[in-house]
């Protein structure tokens, strides 16, 4: 039993560190995203700026720098990695399976498939439409895709309840929706294939504050509200019957769940791309070093997700300079490899144990 849930009491005790040093590192890693790029600003640069804007004080130097490109790209960067970790820490405990990440129940595929549907098959519409609406047509209608999709795998799933139906569905979704993605990515000209590289790449670019008030609610929210969920979700590694029995729902909270997964995964996606193995790979690596408690899990996943977007958008802004790596490309060629590592250090200390 102890391999499944941390005691209370031990929790607790270790919580306040954990999450304390996690916010410290989110800190950090904005105070570099902040200062990088192609102008680099030193720490005492960036902390003036800020202070300043707080304290309604007139800009100086390079204050508009900070302010008006770089913050609300390094807020949004967080907020897209605590959506992604939190979803996959709540997906992993929902289907008691570590390798389990949001795209699973077709987020970020049906996502992709509607932002490309409307790049391809939408030029008549974005025009006609007004234009701050026009510059959140893509958007919208990557969000709806995503909803869309996750809509059709839990229909299906409810046809044969239970969390194998729901995964299965889950995989053969994913399968025809990117099967239209390749059609349509056929069908594009060369001028929408460079746009439609955004969702297969992944980017911050083009964050500003108006696309960031639009897209905070949805991921917030989320992010804020499946921490709740954590004492049922401890229950149900235990098993659905178990879950049951100690007054949980299971089929009440897969819903729940899923919608809150759906939300924040597919705004997250909607306004920046795939970013991959950010929800697969940050709650496992927590849950390796602190356990499956969810308690802990889910507020030390948004924090760390939160870091590691940041420094990885940073990075992609330096590493190719003057020019800009798309930072799902950098978040695959990092996580990709590292979890391989991980998962082959855990099986050699199984098989040696």
């Amino acid at each position: 039993m102890s391999s499944i849930a941390l005691p209370r009491e031990r929790t607790r005790a270790r919580s306040p560190y954990v999450l304390g040093g996690l916010a410290a590192l989110l800190l950090a890693a904005a105070l570099l995203g902040l200062g990088c790029g192609a102008l680099r600003l030193g720490a005492g640069e960036v902390l003036g700026a800020l202070g300043r804007w707080l304290a309604g004080r007139p800009a100086q130097g390079d204050d508009m720098v900070v302010l008006m490109l770089r913050l609300p790209r390094v807020l949004m960067a967080a907020l897209v990695g605590a959506a992604l970790a939190t979803s996959g820490a709540a997906m992993q405990g929902l289907f008691r399976n570590p390798l389990v990440e949001p795209g699973l129940v077709g987020i970020s595929a049906g996502a992709a498939l509607g932002a490309i549907g409307m790049i391809v098959l939408g030029g008549g519409l974005l025009a006609a439409l007004p234009a701050l609406l026009g510059s959140f047509g893509v958007a919208l209608a990557a969000f709806g895709g995503g909803l869309a999709a996750t809509l059709l795998v839990y229909l299906i799933g409810r046809l044969r309840p239970g969390m194998a139906t729901l995964l299965l569905a889950g995989v053969a979704v994913n399968a025809v929706v990117m099967a239209g993605v390749g059609l349509l990515t056929y069908l594009a000209t060369e001028h929408q294939l460079r746009d439609l590289s955004f969702w297969t790449l992944g980017s911050l670019g083009g964050t500003d504050w108006v696309r960031l008030a639009a897209v905070a609610p949805p991921m917030l929210l989320p992010v804020l509200l499946l921490p709740r969920q954590a004492r049922a979700l401890n229950a149900l590694l235990l098993g659905e019957h178990e879950a049951a029995l100690l007054g949980f729902d299971p089929a009440r909270l897969r819903r729940r769940l899923v919608a809150l997964v759906a939300l924040a995964t597919g705004a997250a996606v909607a306004m920046c791309g795939v970013i991959g193995f950010v929800g697969l790979l940050v709650p496992h690596v927590l849950r390796l070093l602190w356990g499956p408690d969810h308690r802990l899990l889910l507020p030390a996943s948004a924090l760390a997700g939160g870091a590691l977007v940041i420094a990885a958008d940073a990075a992609a802004r330096v590493a190719v300079a003057p020019a800009e790596l798309p930072i799902g490309v950098l978040t695959a060629l990092l996580g990709g490899p590292f979890f391989l590592w991980l998962l082959l250090r855990t099986r050699i200390g199984e098989a040696a144990a």
